[in-house]
């Protein structure tokens, strides 16, 4: 049996990672149940330390380097729809693999659960550099690290 350090390094089980979410994917946000409804195992409160939530034009930006934790959920795909949702949410987080124009970055992370504390790597779409630069010189922190649900 490989040790989990190496399985996250593996490309293989690194592409099955589940996502954490923290702005308008949600329970309770305006994009939850139209692309996680029904794709879904599992959602659970979770934490990201290490980034800053900013907001956004009507949905927030995380980004890493600082000292600051975004709450959110992490979500568990279900096997059989996990393809289809990672095509979805890349899309509406208008992200492509290398392209320098992204808003955001697609990569893996750890967060802690909330229930038990424990460290799970998963997806997190992050503020793209150039964004982050941006955010951080004059966006406006979300106190608290939680964006508004309704």
């Amino acid at each position: 049996m490989r040790a989990r350090d190496d399985r996250e390094n593996d490309p293989v089980e690194a592409a099955r990672l589940p996502f954490f979410v923290y702005g308008t994917l949600r329970p309770g946000g305006p994009n939850h149940d139209l692309f996680l409804r029904g794709r879904t195992r599992f959602e659970e409160p979770a934490r990201l330390p290490g980034a800053v939530l900013y907001a956004g034009p009507g949905y927030p930006y995380a980004v890493e380097g600082a000292q600051g934790v975004v709450a959110g959920e992490i979500v568990t795909a279900r096997p059989e729809t996990y393809d289809e949702l990672l095509a979805a949410l890349d899309r509406l987080e208008e992200y492509v693999p290398g392209d320098p124009r992204n808003l955001y970055d697609r990569v893996a992370r750890t967060v802690v659960r909330d229930a038990d504390g424990a460290h799970v790597r998963a997806w997190v779409y992050v503020a793209a550099p150039a964004v982050a630069v941006r955010l951080r010189a004059r966006g406006t922190p979300i106190e608290g690290g939680t964006w508004p649900v309704r």
